[in-house]
């Protein structure tokens, strides 16, 4: 049996579109060269490379700024510290005023407690050491004085200048004797002179080691207001005499400039030895005078006050066995009058 024509099998393939698109399409043979004039063949196929392997490169540093820039920067932040600087210099001189406080108030108790341990050392029988009197003088010392051991170490160099001041004043006092001496052997009528250079001598020595000596040592080694006060009164007549000699008024018993000049008409020697007393006596002043300025300005930083000064004599007239007799007997006579009167 034959089949009908609309049955034959067709093959797919051999449909001339099919057969075109293959053969443009169709992939070149790698033996065969590629021949671009060749219009057969269809255009070369892409190229498409293996991806290369590649390192990473490491981060890229920031670049450095321009000299002109840093600076520009660092002079800003200047600008922003100076901003701050004022409170920070406030708050340092704050610190550095408690700090100044509270040492003052250390050294303060550190006197209190030293002048305490004094004072319980002389109670139980210090040995007075002063004047240095040899043993087998009949007069014993009176005086207890050791400056490195009762003065703080900050005021010990203040308390020995002041000593050094009285010995001065008492080995010009001498010299004075000597030199108002020797005008009287020149000058028959300066017989007053002398004699009041020997009382002077005799008088102002001791009395200006208890009056106002003592009393500066006293107050630097308890911290006393009361003998504060006492060498302030005491030490300002001192200095006004220490003028008083160094002017060397005639007939005062005093070999200052005046009575040297007045010597020297009569006597160059006498005349020249007067005037090296007056040297003495100028040179006492003028120490006076800076010491009493250098005491005040330590007065001043110790807290002393004379509320202080009143209370520590009334404290001192009531703790007196003979002041506390005293008033008990004036009580008692008191209480005993007015019972007679009742």
């Amino acid at each position: 049996m034959s089949r009908p024509p609309q049955c034959v099998d067709d093959n797919p393939f051999e449909d001339p579109a099919v057969i075109e698109h293959m053969a443009e399409h169709q992939q070149p043979d790698l033996g065969q060269l590629y021949n671009p004039f060749e219009t057969t063949r269809g255009a070369p196929p892409p190229y498409n490379p293996a991806p290369a392997m590649t390192t990473p490169l490491p981060p890229e540093r920031p670049p450095a700024p321009a000299p002109g820039l840093s600076t520009r920067k660092q002079s800003a932040g200047e600008q922003r510290n100076y901003g701050t600087q004022k409170p920070t210099t406030v708050l340092t001189a704050d610190l550095q005023r408690q700090q100044e406080e509270l040492e003052r108030k250390a050294a303060e108790l550190d006197r209190k407690e030293r002048a305490l341990q004094n004072a319980s050392a002389s109670s139980g029988g210090t040995v007075h050491n002063w004047p240095p009197l040899p043993s087998f003088c009949p007069v014993k010392p009176c005086f207890y004085h050791d400056i490195k051991g009762e003065i703080p170490q900050d005021l010990q160099k203040t308390v020995t200048i002041m000593y050094y001041v009285w010995m001065l004043s008492a080995v010009v006092l001498f010299f004075n004797l000597l030199g108002s001496l020797a005008w009287f052997t020149v000058s028959v009528e300066e017989g007053t002179h002398f004699g009041l250079s020997i009382l002077w001598l005799l008088l102002f020595t001791p009395c200006s080691f208890i009056c106002w000596y003592r009393p500066i040592y006293k107050a630097f080694r308890s911290d006393s207001s009361f003998n504060f006060f006492t060498f302030f009164f005491v030490f300002f007549i001192q200095d006004i005499v220490f003028v008083l000699e160094s002017v060397g008024i005639p007939g005062w018993g005093f070999c200052g400039w005046i009575a040297s000049l007045s010597a020297l008409k009569s006597n160059v020697f006498v005349g020249a030895v007067m005037m090296v007393v007056s040297v003495l006596f100028t040179t006492s002043a003028v120490m006076g005078v800076v010491m009493l300025k250098k005491v005040h300005s330590l007065y001043r930083r110790t807290g002393a006050s004379f509320q202080k000064a009143q209370e520590e004599l009334a404290a001192g007239v009531m703790s007196n066995p003979a002041m506390q007799t005293a008033a008990s007997n004036a009580a008692s006579a008191a209480a005993h009058s007015a019972f007679q009167r009742n």
